[in-house]
């Protein structure tokens, strides 16, 4: 099978972390007979240094004409920290999202017995933890009128949603709980809120389409708590893009670690995968990042070309080194193997077809850079 895909590397740590998702993909392109056609491009920070644009028209052009796009991270300090910046590398990504049309984000939450101990929480809290975000990407509070009378007296930021626009991300949500155990919650806050009123409205309105699907509400504030109390509660959780945005990172340090979580963001005609970590510019060129994240972003990119043994062979290659104990800086800070040697091991458990039979000790022990 042929696929073409757009690689946007981006700021800090995203080059690094991508290079090894990289080596996954030719890896399964070769185990697998497939070709990958690759168009690198500019995008954040590195974009505004060499075209002063976030987003390019050349990058936007190639993602439209791609089958999926990976991305690394975006952002940098010299911009974050410059609060007279007018052009900041967010509003590439921000922009991206909104000219594909990405208005449904994905984020699986899995938990690996081998760093249980590495998760804030006692290990009682993590019985069964295995559920995914649906967060809407394209609406909201984010993208909602801006108002500000430039003397810090006043500003406001408006929030706004439409049936359409919560309708098609419900679906998908719906349908993602019926492959999985049948149960979705919708977090909003409905108390207080129009919007999150109509959001509740139209799902109970979808749910009757869905009678399989058990449908429970909770608050935000009260989703908050429960993702700390009892997270192994949820399955299919479904929210609005500033709710979503707030929990999803709540629930990444639950694993333990941001550099073990991949996210997609679909639309209609297209798709882009990502590691939910940041930059991490304090990391940047140490090869102490975990690609681990940008790694299962391409299994995600798998199961969107419905290569379902390619995305479920990548899994079980990353699960096969956590289980032995190849562990990035972030898992484990005294015996670690560099950002540069995880995509290459994960590559070769790939290629040997066959875990059961990997001499692990001996593949991590014949590498001279392991620390």
């Amino acid at each position: 099978m042929k696929k073409k895909i757009t690689v946007l590397k981006g700021d800090g740590i995203g080059p690094e972390v991508i290079d090894q998702a990289l080596q996954v993909l030719n890896a399964i392109e070769d185990r697998f007979d497939h070709h990958f056609e690759l168009d690198f491009q500019l995008i954040g920070a590195a974009a505004i240094d060499e075209t002063s644009s976030p987003l390019p028209d050349g990058t936007l052009h190639a993602c439209l004409n791609s089958d999926a796009i990976l991305l690394g991270a975006v952002g940098d300090p010299k911009y974050d920290n410059d609060p007279n910046a007018t052009i900041r590398p967010e509003q590439g990504l921000l922009a991206l999202r909104k000219e594909l049309g990405l208005f449904c984000n994905v984020r699986p939450v899995k938990l690996y017995k081998s760093l249980s101990h590495l998760s804030p929480l006692k290990s009682e809290r993590l019985n069964n933890v295995d559920f995914v975000v649906y967060r809407e990407l394209t609406g909201g509070i984010y993208f909602g009128e801006k108002k500000s009378d430039g003397s810090n007296q006043f500003a406001s930021d408006l929030c706004s949603y439409s049936r359409p626009e919560i309708e098609r991300i419900a679906h998908l949500a719906f349908q993602e709980a019926q492959k999985r155990n049948k149960r979705m919650c919708l977090v909003d806050k409905a108390n207080v809120l129009e919007t999150s009123r109509l959001w509740r409205a139209v799902v109970k309105d979808i749910a009757t389409d869905y009678p399989d699907v058990e449908l429970d509400f909770m608050f935000v504030d009260n989703a908050a708590m429960q993702i700390i109390m009892n997270p192994g509660q949820f399955d299919v959780v479904l929210t609005e893009n500033m709710f979503g945005d707030i929990l999803t990172d709540e629930a990444s340090v639950l694993s333990g670690s941001l550099g073990l979580l991949a996210s997609s963001s679909k639309g209609n005609e297209h798709a882009l995968f990502e590691p939910i970590h940041g930059s991490y510019p304090q990391a940047k060129g140490k090869d102490i990042a975990n690609p681990i994240a940008s790694v299962l972003s391409v299994a995600m990119m798998m199961d969107h070309f419905d290569m379902i043994e390619e995305a479920e062979v990548i899994r079980a290659a990353v699960d096969t080194c956590l289980n032995n104990k190849i562990f990035t800086k972030d898992l484990d800070e005294h015996n670690y193997i560099p950002c540069s040697k995880m995509g290459e091991i994960i590559s070769e458990i790939i290629l040997s077809e066959d875990c059961e039979v990997l001499n692990i000790d001996k593949m991590v022990a014949n590498m001279s850079t392991i620390i």
